[in-house]
């Protein structure tokens, strides 16, 4: 199923309208969330097909946040794309290790994250 759906989590209001004008004009439909709890909200309201997810944000971080969408039965199949500035391997392990399905590094390459987001579709 191609990936028409995306929902970027991010606590950067510079970041969510980078990552959705990109995103908009590659003709997906974006929907943003500031934080875990406005994420889960987005999620209840209407799935996506792909989550783009930032590391550090206050409350849940996105290591939670993803383990905690990837271990919901609703979600099981939705893919997390870690989007971060966080950059070690074993930041990318971790995020693995909780569910993510892939990783980026930020500054975000758009070429590079489409072709992500296409794997999945």
């Amino acid at each position: 199923m191609p990936v028409h759906k995306i929902l970027v989590v991010d606590d950067s209001k510079t970041e969510l309208h980078h990552l959705s004008e990109a995103l908009g004009k590659r003709g997906y439909a974006v929907r943003t969330a500031a934080s875990g709890d406005e994420a889960l909200a987005r999620l209840a309201e209407e799935a996506p097909d792909l989550v783009l997810m930032d590391v550090v944000m206050p409350g849940q971080n996105g290591f939670q946040l993803t383990r905690k969408i990837t271990r919901d039965p609703r979600y099981a199949d939705l893919p997390v794309i870690m989007c971060t500035s966080k950059n070690q391997e074993t930041d990318r392990v971790w995020a693995m290790r909780q569910g993510a399905k892939d990783y980026i590094v930020k500054p975000v390459q758009l070429d590079e994250l489409i072709a992500k987001i296409k794997q999945f579709g």
